[in-house]
Parts: C-alpha cells; sequence; structure tokens
C-alpha cells in the first residue's frame, strides 16, 4: 500500500498530460505519469497524435512534424525537467527510461476520489495515493472498425478522424473526398474541407441530417458539398493511399463504389472516462464538466481536468497543451494553499 502521499498524479500523456508534467516538474512538484498503456484501445501513450502522420498546424514546426515523433519530443521535455512514469517495473525517471514511448508504461485502472489523499490503481497493480489528481486521458476518435480504414488510419494512407489537422496537407488538395457522418461535426468537417477539395461527399446512413438546421442549410447550400443518402461505408479501398470506398445502400442492401482521394470520420468521440467509475460530473456526451470554463477546476477540490477529455469543441493539439498548462498552474497553486509545496 502507499506510503507519503504524491504531490501531484497526472492520469494520461498526450499533449495536455505532458504539457501538465512539464509546469508541474519546472514548479519543483516532482509529478507522476500514467502515460497509458501502448496496447491498449483507449489510453495510448502520447494520445491520438500516436495515430497521426503529419502535424503541419503546430507552432514552432515550420515544416510540419510526424504525430509520434512530436509526442516523443514532449515526452523528454518533461522527463528532462524530473517527471517520473509508472511502468511495469515500477516507477522510472529519465535516467530509467530507455524505450521512450514504446516503454511499458502502466495505465490506470481506477481512481478513488470520494477522500483525500485521492488514491489511484494502475492496471498492473501499483498503487499510490496523492494530494493532487490531474486527468488528461482525452478523447478517442470513433471509427467504423473496417481492416483497411485502419490500415490506412495509422499509415498516412489518406484516412483521418480530423480535417482540421489534416484536411490542408497537400494530399487533399484539389481531390474528391468524402466525409462519413450526419451531425454538426460532419457539416463543419466537410464545409471546412471545401477549402482545399475539388469536390466533397458526406456520406450519412439516413435520409436527413442530424445536424441543426443551420448547418445542414450550410451542406445544402454548398455547391462543392453532395451528400450521398441511406449509405453505408463497407470498406475503404487502396493498397498504400485511398483510391475509394465501397458503399452499401442502407434500405436497398445495394453496393456501389465511391473514387476518392481522401476519407475523413465525423461520426463522433468517446472520452476515456470510464475509470472514473461516475466520480465526475460530466455532460451527456460524456466529457468531464469544468467547474469554471476558464480554469481546469472539477468539483472535487485537488481534481483537475486538461485536453480532449473536457473539450469538445477544439479537439487540437495546441488546445490540449494550453489546458494541460492550466491544469498544471492550478494545481500548483491549490497545493500550496493546502500547505503541500
Amino acid at each position: 500500500m502507499p506510503n507519503n502521499p504524491e504531490k501531484i498524479v497526472i492520469i494520461g500523456s498526450g499533449p495536455a498530460g505532458w504539457t501538465a508534467a512539464i509546469y508541474a516538474a519546472r514548479a519543483n512538484l516532482d509529478p507522476l505519469v500514467f502515460p497509458g498503456r501502448a496496447v491498449s484501445k483507449d489510453l495510448v501513450p502520447g494520445g491520438q497524435l500516436m495515430l497521426t502522420t503529419d502535424v503541419e498546424n503546430y507552432p514552432g514546426f515550420p515544416e510540419g512534424v510526424m504525430g509520434p515523433q512530436m509526442m516523443e519530443l514532449f515526452f523528454k521535455q518533461a522527463m528532462r525537467f524530473g517527471t517520473r512514469v509508472v511502468t511495469d517495473d515500477g516507477i522510472k525517471s529519465n535516467d530509467d527510461v530507455q524505450h521512450g514511448l514504446f516503454t511499458p508504461f502502466q495505465n490506470v485502472a481506477s481512481v478513488d476520489l470520494s477522500k483525500r489523499p485521492f488514491h489511484v490503481v494502475g492496471d498492473n497493480g501499483f498503487e499510490v495515493d496523492a494530494h493532487a489528481v490531474v486527468i488528461a486521458t482525452g478523447a478517442k476518435a470513433n471509427w467504423l472498425g473496417l481492416e483497411n480504414e485502419t490500415r490506412l488510419a495509422q499509415s498516412g494512407g489518406g484516412v483521418s478522424a480530423c480535417a482540421v489537422c489534416d484536411g490542408a496537407l497537400p494530399m487533399f488538395r484539389d481531390k474528391v473526398l468524402a466525409v462519413v457522418g450526419g451531425g454538426d461535426s460532419a457539416v463543419e468537417e466537410a464545409n471546412y474541407l471545401t477549402k482545399f477539395a475539388g469536390k466533397v461527399y458526406m456520406i450519412h446512413r439516413r435520409d436527413e441530417l442530424r445536424a441543426s438546421k443551420i448547418m445542414q442549410d450550410r451542406a445544402l447550400n454548398n455547391e462543392k458539398i453532395e451528400i450521398l443518402w441511406n449509405k453505408t461505408v463497407i470498406d475503404v479501398l487502396g493498397d498504400d493511399v485511398i483510391t475509394g470506398v465501397k458503399l452499401q445502400d442502407t434500405q436497398t442492401n445495394e453496393e456501389s463504389e465511391l473514387e476518392v482521394g481522401g476519407l475523413f470520420m465525423a461520426i463522433g468521440h468517446t472520452p476515456i472516462t470510464g475509470f472514473l467509475d461516475g466520480q465526475l460530473e460530466t455532460d451527456d456526451a460524456g466529457y468531464v464538466k469544468l467547474k469554471d470554463p476558464y480554469r481546469s477546476t472539477t468539483e472535487i477540490e485537488g481534481v483537475f481536468v486538461a485536453g480532449d477529455v473536457a473539450d469538445h469543441v477544439y479537439r487540437q493539439a495546441i488546445t490540449a497543451a494550453g489546458m494541460g498548462c492550466k491544469a498544471a498552474i492550478d494545481a500548483e497553486r491549490w497545493l500550496a494553499e493546502q500547505g503541500v509545496e
């Protein structure tokens, strides 16, 4: 069982988690991070950027940077200032970590936020108490679950879950693109892509959009957007890069093929909050609610939140990093008020 409580434990290791660790470490809080497990479908070390290829919209990288490379740099910077991580072999510091983000880190199995110090349990049995906790577990994009979809998304072959992140890449310019979904996010993605694409198809399984009326009007009145009603994607075509999709009509089951040069999923995100077991208030979509929209505080004193686990609007690396900064500063000030320094 734990002995002396940690000053601060950070759960998650995307841009929000590592930024919180950098700020906490530089404030001499000796942060301890549960980065997640590489084989997990949810909390992956480095976050969703580990599944992203070129990142061209993060300041400081004028030539762009690969998502995994950028997260490795975040990780190294956090470790340089004294961040510690929980691995299957216990707590490791900078000198002990030899495999970067491929180290066998531990995920979090559960937390007890009902009393202080808080209690955190890793998925390999490691337990620790903490005066403050930062939740930075992110949100995973929802996918169709097709084998070729996964393969081409991971290889940078033209399948993405973020038009704002990837739509401006040269590989998509002047191409025919497709967006899967029928809600506000799908319309936003499709409209954004029309800035770069020659044409954008919206593929929707129903005969009417779920998007708000104003967003529907934007899609229906955009001459570059064509909506394919009552269609689902049943396969993604292409070897190294996407060449098209196979569709199935939801009413007749008739199959057809559509040539596209890019495919964007806009069927929602799922915040990674299962380990919380309902201890923090969330909205209808499962995102953790902030007590103060301008800060990182929650309804439980000493518990802070950062990144996409609480942000259903922007979901960008830079906004997640900014929230990580706020969480660390809020935690530092709160710990000082409690006499923990």
